[in-house]
């Protein structure tokens, strides 16, 4: 059965978003291997997850770099779920995530809209 194994996130900087990503969203470094010529093959997932990872891709040309932040085009981009919205939230904001609203009580579970390093929406949701 076909899967989705991984997201292109453009970045600029490999250690700065790994460093996001491991640190302030608890992610799972799984893969930094070096391609040569400074091009890195870097994977992050959240912990415990064995589902799609997102592939940390170093924006290189001027396209790249206008898109980075702006990969949802101003939308919520992803989408992140959590068993512990408390737990999850607060260590975001100890490490500094910018946090677009508070969090709020849905139909369909607890929800904040958070940004990346970069500007990027995510939603960071516990199911009902």
């Amino acid at each position: 059965m076909p899967s989705l194994g991984a997201i292109a996130f453009l970045v600029h900087d490999y250690d700065e978003a790994i460093t996001f990503f491991t640190r302030a969203l608890g992610f799972t470094l799984i893969e930094d291997t070096p391609q040569g010529e400074g091009k890195r093959w870097v994977t992050v997932a959240p912990r415990g997850s064995d589902g799609t990872r997102l592939l940390l891709a170093r924006a290189v040309t001027d396209e790249q770099r206008a898109h980075v932040g702006k990969q949802g085009g101003g939308r919520v981009f992803l989408f992140l779920h959590t068993d512990d919205f408390a737990g999850d939230h607060a260590r975001m904001r100890e490490h500094g995530v910018h946090f677009r609203e508070e969090p709020r009580h849905e139909a369909y579970g607890s929800v904040v809209v958070f940004e990346d390093l970069y500007g990027n929406g995510w939603d960071l949701i516990q199911p009902a």
